[in-house]
């Protein structure tokens, strides 16, 4: 793992593209003032928009069962029973 080099506001001012591409490459680092630390620029993790086959089934076989009856129950009691249109009312 790569050290998280220091760098300074003015240092973000001025060297914005490079230290942005960095951390697009996921590079981190710390912003001091005056030698102390008072933020961290860190990448953001990729957001996954699937889960794998085989995880979702390893998650499945350790989640609680759950009763059809209690489901429909819970969303009976919080789905809206009035329609929104005015005019279907």
């Amino acid at each position: 793992m790569t050290a998280q080099p220091d760098i300074t506001p003015r240092d973000l001012r001025t060297r914005s593209k490079e230290i942005m591409d960095a951390v697009q490459d996921g590079q981190a680092f710390t912003v001091t003032r005056g030698g102390h630390p008072i933020a961290e620029l860190i990448p953001l993790r990729a957001r996954r928009r699937f889960v794998p086959r085989g995880e979702f089934a390893t998650m499945s076989r350790t989640a609680p069962d759950t009763s059809l009856d209690a489901f429909r129950a819970d969303q009976g009691a919080t789905a809206e029973q009035e329609p929104d249109e005015p005019s279907v009312r």
